[in-house]
């Protein structure tokens, strides 16, 4: 039987593919701007945002919802691309219950 690493392992885990996910993104000149439209953050105020519960969820998301950016960080990070989705469900605000996500 596989042993299951703990919840903090878990967190810890997903915490660094997010911060992954944010270089991916913060270095390709098409993601970017693209990132920094959609969530509404100026690139100057990127290290505040990312303090904020909810943060590397949405950096997770923003990889998500885009197939060939998933594909690509995925293959970047050498990772199967529905870890990218454990993940997000890992993180703070990653999925649908708010009130646990805390």
């Amino acid at each position: 039987m596989p042993i299951k690493p703990a919840p903090g392992q878990d967190r810890e885990a997903a915490e660094a593919l997010a911060v992954r996910a944010l270089g991916f993104v913060a270095s390709d000149p098409a993601l970017l701007p693209r990132f920094l439209a959609i969530t509404g953050i100026e690139a100057k105020d990127i290290r505040t945002a990312a303090a904020q519960p909810g943060f590397l969820a949405g950096v997770l998301q923003f990889v998500l919802a885009h197939e060939p950016t998933l594909m690509a960080f995925a293959e970047a990070a050498a990772v199967d691309p529905a870890e990218v989705g454990r993940a997000c469900r890992a993180l703070p605000f990653g999925d649908d219950n708010f009130e646990r996500s805390m």
